[in-house]
């Protein structure tokens, strides 16, 4: 067992640093509610300073180095470097009639629906694909067809489905904000090397009454300034988190105009001279420039008859109510929490931070903000965790369907992976994180346990030093964490109480796991990428299956893997759990797959893709993985070169109803029969 340090709170000042009156960070992580839009814009500005002086920093001392990093920031400013990626492998029911069985959205917390491009009752599937909202009359299979396509603004992303109501994000194509340096425009569902930032543009809400399935009615929408970054559905409160752009101030520069880059030349002095008369430059220009255009907007327009406008609702933030601004400014984004009843009409609540986004996690009761911070040249860090390179603010909101309340924050070190890395238990949060990136030597986990009013409770540090988390689950009082470096230590956790969280096991094993799912109490089974040691680093190889037994938390085991082709094969559930299908009452496991073979398992790619489409399992604790069948779709679109962190595959999604299951690609939804997969019953276009 690798050694391990634990403390609650009080031996916390040992081993992390002050405990704040009984939880670390406490203060300095709290927001604190701004006072008017007067003090929000100042808090903008001040933002805008703080990223203004952290980005000169960086560059002066670039320049003392004889060259500069040309990256820009949302402001316009360059900004610090990105943390360096890991280097991979090296060193490292709606109606009677319809199925009586059927697999739904795999939500992580139940009661807690996630937001996803498809969802489905007993009759239909509801999509939001290729520039509509659609509907597909799925039961019976083999007169499964498309009965409704209604155009949605916007390119269409993702939505719920509630009884006779339909919400749909969509986003909206925007000049001034699409393709912004720091979004991405690819989703971001696994964060080892990607930020959960959203796309940059703005977020439409369309909601529809589907009461006839054949005729959907738009009866409401919304038009959101920020960008969408993740949602849940609790009853009938649907929470949907979004970022807006921060500051973009005309005219700000990253590198004096009079000091040459790249230049062995330039004397420090004269770095320090020109970087200063810049410095003052811009900082007129912030103090100078009016924001109150800046703050994010949400207008509401209530729908009748024929489309008739029957309520608007124009500046819903316009009063800068329900805004916090962080006790430590470090980015002039912003981050809304916006609450709706999606089966009334009432006014939506919202609550907005002057802050980068980060993940989402939320359990029935709360919503948490997980907002990565790094150290950089800027002045101050968080006095709580001195030494730490870099942090997470974790935020607290308390969930109800008609707003979402700000409760409190906490602050731990580390950096999470993504939703999964948090938990609610019993009124406390166990967080997992990682400190630093591989391959550096300094590598090593931490899990955290915070109570109510977010004050840290208790701590394990320097968890696999030299390794970094891939995957984690919680399950009530137990924790399940897999590291990787270059093979696969299951780390199980006791987390009764608390104040003393427990490290019980660590099972070695080749490969790793990038997501775990819990088949049963005493059986987890798992997706990620089987791996070739090298003695000082790992090549990945094929995609790997696992079922681990874990009654006797003290000693888990591995009771049955199945590899999957060679390097370069992929699927979409490798990095996006809404794309793992296992379906217990079937005891069936489907999943989107493209499969490369002729891999060396030396470093090369397999070149030969022998399928592409979904495949399906038969999986039980006793007998293991047994290949019931495949379903094939066209290669067009699959590659045999994806890196490991950009899983993806055609195929991706599946349904299970009663005896067939659907298969889900960007063109097309199949539906096969379970006794002879091979054969469609039928095939839907979707484009």
């Amino acid at each position: 067992m690798r050694r391990i340090r634990w403390g609650t709170c009080a031996t916390a000042l040992l081993v992390l640093g002050s405990c704040d009156g009984g939880g670390i960070g406490l203060q300095e992580a709290r927001l604190r509610p701004v006072l008017g839009c007067g003090e929000l814009e100042q808090a903008i500005r001040t933002a805008a300073l703080a990223e203004m002086e952290a980005s000169l920093a960086a560059n002066l001392a670039l320049a003392k180095q004889g060259c500069s990093y040309g990256g820009e920031s949302r402001n316009g400013v360059a900004g610090m470097p990105a943390p360096s990626a890991a280097a991979g492998d090296v060193d490292s029911a709606s109606s009677g009639g319809g199925a009586s069985q059927v697999s739904t959205t795999n939500n992580q917390v139940v009661g807690v629906d996630e937001a996803d491009f498809i969802k489905n009752d007993n009759t239909y599937l509801y999509l939001a694909a290729n520039g509509a909202f659609r509907i597909v009359r799925a039961w019976p299979p083999t007169e499964a067809k498309e009965i409704a396509k209604v155009a949605v603004e916007g390119t269409p992303k993702k939505l719920f489905v509630k009884g006779d109501r339909a919400l749909v994000y969509s986003s909206l194509t925007s000049s001034s904000s699409s393709g912004a340096s720091g979004w991405s425009g690819r989703e971001c569902t696994y964060g080892y090397n990607c930020s959960f930032t959203g796309d940059g543009n703005p977020t439409k809400i369309s909601i529809f009454d589907i009461s006839d399935r054949s005729a959907p009615v738009l009866i409401r929408e919304l038009k959101l300034s920020g960008s969408y970054v993740n949602a849940r559905r609790i009853g009938r409160g649907v929470h949907t988190v979004l970022s807006a752009p921060g500051v973009k101030i005309p005219g700000l520069a990253s590198w004096p105009s009079d000091l040459p880059r790249c230049s062995a030349t330039s004397t420090p002095a004269a770095a320090d001279a020109a970087f200063a008369r810049l410095r003052e430059q811009n900082r007129q220009k912030i103090m100078e420039t009016s924001l109150s255009a800046l703050v994010p907007s949400v207008s509401d327009r209530i729908l009748g008859a024929g489309g008739a406008v029957l309520a608007v609702r124009d500046d819903l933030l316009g009063s800068c109510r329900g805004f916090y601004a962080p006790s430590r400014s470090r980015g002039g984004s912003f981050t809304t929490l916006l609450s709706l009843d999606l089966e009334s009409d009432a006014p939506v609540g919202a609550s907005t931070i002057v802050s980068e986004p980060g993940a989402v996690y939320a359990s029935p009761k709360a919503l948490y903000l997980a907002v990565p911070q790094q150290r950089g040249s800027d002045r101050g860090w968080y006095a709580s965790l001195p030494s730490a390179p870099e942090v997470t603010l974790l935020h607290k909101f308390e969930l109800a369907a008609e707003g979402s309340y700000y409760l409190g924050s906490g602050l731990v070190k580390g950096r999470v992976l993504n939703q999964f890395a948090m938990d609610e238990h019993q009124d406390h949060l166990r967080v997992a994180t990682t400190t630093g990136r591989l391959p550096s030597k300094d590598v090593h986990s931490t899990l955290s346990v915070l109570g109510p009013g977010m004050i840290q409770t208790g701590v394990l540090d320097q968890l696999a030093p030299g390794e970094d988390i891939r995957s984690v689950r919680f399950d009530g009082a137990r924790g399940f964490v897999v590291t990787f470096k270059k093979t696969d230590p299951l780390f199980v956790f006791d987390l009764s109480s608390p104040y003393s969280p427990r490290a019980l096991a660590e099972l070695k094993i080749p490969g790793f796991s990038t997501y775990m799912h819990l088949m049963d109490r005493d059986h987890l089974l798992t997706i990620g990428y089987d791996a070739n040691d090298q003695g000082s680093f790992a090549w990945f190889t094929g995609v790997l299956l696992q079922i681990f037994d874990v009654s006797n938390p003290l000693a888990p085991t591995l009771t049955h893997k199945e590899v999957i082709g060679t390097r370069g094969s992929s699927s979409e559930a490798l990095t996006n759990h809404l794309a793992f299908t296992y379906f217990a009452p079937k005891q069936l496991l489907a999943l989107p797959m493209t499969v490369c073979e002729g891999g060396s398992g030396k470093g090369s790619y397999g070149t030969t893709m022998s399928f592409s489409g979904l495949m399906v399992y038969d999986v039980t604790p006793a007998t293991g993985f047994k290949l019931t069948g495949k379903v094939e779709h066209a290669k067009a679109g699959a590659s045999c070169h994806n890196w490991w962190t950009n899983a993806s595959s055609t195929v991706k999604r599946s349904i299970v109803m009663d005896d067939y299951v659907f298969s889900v690609t960007d063109e097309v939804v199949k539906a096969n029969h379970l006794a002879n997969l091979p054969v469609d019953v039928a095939a839907i276009p979707i484009r």
